[in-house]
């Protein structure tokens, strides 16, 4: 499973090159609380039925453009990486079989960014 981690040397560079759709599985007041730049909320448990969306919807709702099933820049993410990857067996299960997950989550971020 490790071919489907990113860590945080990974995500920074992915950020810093905005080539990342990087989706945020945490309740929406885990979010407001605290979150990584340029990441979207899709809580764990609409994140089957807002994958099935149709991209024009998806990106409606969203206000991002929807993820491809081929994209290989898919970063799942929560807050120690429990939700992270049943998120990610969730978009593996959908047909989105690159998709990756920041195991160290929002945590292992806040401890490098937060001040």
């Amino acid at each position: 499973m490790d071919e489907y981690v990113v860590t945080y040397k990974q995500l920074k560079a992915m950020l810093a090159q905005h080539d990342v759709q990087l989706f945020d599985v945490r309740n929406p007041e885990e979010f407001q609380a605290g979150h990584i730049p340029d990441s979207v909320n899709i809580p764990l448990g609409d994140l089957e039925k807002s994958l099935k969306l149709s991209p024009e919807q998806f990106q409606l709702i969203f206000k991002v453009e929807a993820p491809g099933k081929d994209d290989n820049n898919i970063v799942l993410h929560c807050q120690r990486g429990i939700r992270g990857s049943k998120a990610l067996e969730i978009a593996h299960r959908l047909g989105f079989s690159r998709a990756r997950h920041f195991k160290g989550g929002y945590s292992e971020w806040a401890l490098h960014e937060v001040k």
